[in-house]
This record gives structure tokens, sequence and C-alpha cells, in this order.
């Protein structure tokens, strides 16, 4: 049962329980209007809601002061969407001086079922041990000890039904299309619903018996190790974990991997140690392509796929907070196009974004894989670079070099087609850059930018197709 919904349904109970105890009138509004049920003292089943309605007030009535109710076990269980089964069993302390009735184990079936907006009661059923009382009693205080055989047939029936309701949701656990599964207290499985022959093709024969590492992929192994090791260091400190909730990779078997969604909890023995896991496992894997797609859009340029400017004062912002750390410089290359616009002017924008494309693809080719490369907008690009020497002037060195490097193939003659038919377009293109070299968070983020930037713009003032170097912070202010 989902967390949220074990938490309503055991509220209602509750609510229940304490309207019981307390002989509040107000719980008679709880019945439904088709509501059956059995009553303590009596087998019969009812299936008049006022005449239980009757029955609840007799018994108030018979017992108007305030009563305990003792709980020993409580199991909730789903029969379908609208349907939950609350089975209890508890001793009942009467406001009296007669306590026989307190040794005895009463046992208490509600059916909630959602009519509407609401959760109501469909059908309450006692299971106490007595079976006849005197008219206007609900409690036969003076004759417990004949009721005792009654008392075993009505659990045998309660007992049954109890049992035909759990082969139910054994029938709708089958079905279900979350796959369902059960470990031992070594991640080896002992039990996994039908659903996963469904979504990963693997029959339950072939996995029940191996440890659950088999399921998925090296990442998603290493995802589950760390969260083993994390509860292992909060049931340490006197923390006991609950429910886990976690996303990995799913080998099936064709070889493909799906996401799954995995909400796990463990079994505990009666000393409170973990002697078993179950959950359930939902396939999200079109959820996470959309998420990708959402990510790709939010932080990258849907034209060059570089990044955008967000992603880039992101990585900005890291490399800036690595670098206080390492005492190593890092630097920013700002980019501007000296002859874009005539092109754009000439033949199209359609032509112009194949020269950005190009562009990118050569900006990717001059740097490290650890350097990022986004594109501002327009024909500006921006090139971050890290874990440059912490010497300064070295420093500058190795950003130079590799803005040479990047001025040099820029410059390179283009070819561009818009179509597999069209005429190619030959074009040269060149591009100014500015330099800044930063270390640590001596400036912010944008100091940096603005710094790159004018030095660009004093590239294009010198000639254009140059590098610049800017002056340091403290020269630029």
């Amino acid at each position: 049962m989902h967390p949220e919904r074990q938490r309503k349904i055991r509220e209602l109970f509750d609510d229940y329980i304490e309207m019981y105890a307390a002989r509040d009138d107000r719980l008679t509004a709880r019945f439904s209007q088709s509501f059956t049920g059995y009553s303590g003292s009596d087998s019969r089943l009812i299936r008049d809601r006022e005449e239980w309605v009757r029955i609840t007030r007799q018994d108030f009535a018979q017992v108007p002061g305030r009563i305990r109710i003792e709980m020993l076990d409580l199991a909730l269980q789903d029969l379908c969407n609208d349907v939950v089964v609350a089975t209890a069993c508890f001793h009942i302390h009467l406001p009296s001086a007669v306590h026989q009735l307190a040794k005895e184990v009463a046992r208490l079936v509600l059916i909630f079922r959602l009519e509407g907006a609401d959760w109501l009661i469909a059908h309450c059923s006692y299971s106490i041990p007595y079976q006849s009382v005197q008219d206007g009693e609900i409690y036969p205080l003076q004759s417990l000890q004949e009721q005792n055989s009654a008392l075993q047939a009505l659990v045998a029936e309660r007992t049954q039904a109890l049992q035909e309701s759990q082969a139910l949701y054994r029938l709708l656990t089958e079905d279900a299309q979350d796959v369902l599964w059960r470990t031992d207290g070594q991640l080896v499985l002992t039990y996994i619903s039908p659903a996963d022959e469904r979504l990963r093709g693997f029959r339950a024969d072939e996995v029940v018996g191996r440890h659950v590492f088999d399921m998925f992929n090296e990442e998603g192994v290493a995802v589950l190790k760390a969260m083993i090791e994390r509860r292992v260091q909060e049931e340490a400190s006197g923390t006991p974990v609950g429910f886990l909730n976690f996303e990995v990779q799913h080998r099936c078997k064709d070889g493909r991997l799906i996401w799954g969604e995995v909400l796990s909890k463990p079994d505990r023995n009666a000393q409170g140690e973990i002697i078993g896991y179950h959950g359930i496992t939902r396939e999200i894997t079109e959820r996470k392509r959309l998420e990708e797609q959402v990510h790709q859009l939010a932080f990258h340029d849907p034209l060059t796929h570089l990044a955008n400017r967000r992603l880039m004062l992101e990585h900005l912002e890291q490399a800036m907070s690595a670098s206080k750390r390492s005492q190593r410089h890092g630097a920013l290359l700002f980019l501007d196009l000296d002859n874009f616009k005539p092109l754009n002017d000439l033949h199209g924008h359609g032509v112009g974004d194949l020269l950005l494309i190009e562009v990118a693809e050569r900006l990717k080719a001059c740097v490290r894989e650890a350097d990022t490369v986004a594109r501002f907008g327009g024909d500006e690009f921006v090139v971050l670079l890290s874990e440059l020497s912490t010497q300064p002037g070295e420093a500058a060195e190795q950003a130079v070099a590799i803005a040479e490097k990047v001025r040099t193939r820029l410059a390179e003659p283009y070819v561009l087609q818009s179509a597999p038919c069209a005429p190619s377009i030959r074009h040269e293109c060149t591009a100014s850059i500015g330099v800044a070299v930063f270390r640590g968070r001596d400036e912010s983020q944008n100091t940096v930018i603005d710094r790159a930037d004018a030095a660009m713009y004093r590239a294009k003032e010198e000639g254009r197709n140059r590098i610049q170097c800017a002056p340091g912070p403290a020269a630029a202010g």
C-alpha cells in the first residue's frame, strides 16, 4: 500500500476507534447507505443502516462512560482503488468492576469504501467471545462463559472471510502493472510478480533465487550500494530507515535498458533486525525521456546543442569554487564572429545557421572534454577553461595557446550546403577573441564575463581575427 494511502486509511481507522471509545454519536454519520455488518452480540448479518445505527446507540446507552481500547494488532489491505480492509485485534476495557471481557481478544473488520469524495464504512464486523445477550444489552456481562463455542465458530467464519479477501488481494497483485517483489536479508529475490516478465521479459523462475544486483546495470548497482551504505550508517546511529525511493536502470532480457522507480521497505523481526525487503517497481522510461528533453531545452542551445547562458553560468560558478580550493587558474574565452552578418544578409538565416553549427563543432574539437563551450546568443560563443596553472603568467599563456588554436581553426574556410542538391557556398569567417583569466572568487561571475567581453571588443577594434587578453580584476577596476 502506498505510504500516503496507508496514512489516510490509518487516520480513518483511528478516528473510528476514538469516536467509538468516546461513545460519540457522530460515528453514525460515517456509515454508508449500503452498510452491512455483524455486531458482537448477534450472528445475523445486518443489512439495514438504520438498524446498525440503532444498535450503535444501544451500545452507547448501555455503557455511557468512555471505554478504553487496547490495540494488539492492525492490518490494512487494499482490495481495489476504492475499497480498503482494516482488520484489528484488541482488548476492551469497560469502565466497571467487571473485567472478564478485558481478558478476551476482540476482532474488528472494517471495510472502507470511497463514495464520491468521502471514505465511508461499508461493512463492520465485530468478533467478540459471546453470542447472545438479553434485550437491551450489547455487552452480556452475565453470560460470557456461555458464548465460547459460538465465538470459535464466528472466528472461523471471519477467518475464512479474511482468507477469501487475501485471495482476492493476491489476484489483484498478480494482475497489477507495477512489479511487486520481496527479498531475503541478503537481497536474494524470494518473490517477483508476473508484471516483471511483461516489463523486462524474464520469467519468475529466471529471477527468484538471484541477487537483486542482477536486475540493474553497473550505475544502478552503484546507486543501490550507496543507499545500502547510507542505511547502515543511519541504522547504526539509531535512526531506523523506513521506505526508500530511488530510480535506476533495469536490464531487459533482449538487452534493452529501462528506467524503474523503486519503492522499498525493510522487513524486521521482533527484535527490529532487518530480515528482508519488499517493495514495488514502476517503469518510468517515458518520464525520464521527457525529463531529459526538458533539461535539454532548459540548459542547451537548440540550434548548436551547446550549453546556453544559464548552464555556462552554473559551470562558471563550479569552476570558480574548484579554483578557490585548488588555487589553479581558470579562463573565459569570449568569441564573436567577424564576418557573420554579410552571410545572413546575402544567403538568409538558414545558411547562417549552418555556419553557427559548424563553428560549434570546430570549437568542441579545440578544447578538452572537461571544458565547456556555450553559445551566448547570435554569433557570440564562450569557452570556459579550468585547471590551468597556479601561476598567473603560465595560466595566461595556456589560455592564449588554446585561444590561438581556436582562432586558427575558425579562420579556415567554410563550405556550406543547405540541401543535398543545393549549390555549396564557400565563406570566409574569422573570430575576435577576448581572454579573461581568473582564480577563485576574487571577483564575481559577471566581472569575469565583462572583462572577457571587453577584451573581445578591443580585438575587434584592433583589426579583428585576433586575440586580446583582459587585464586582471584589479587593473580592470
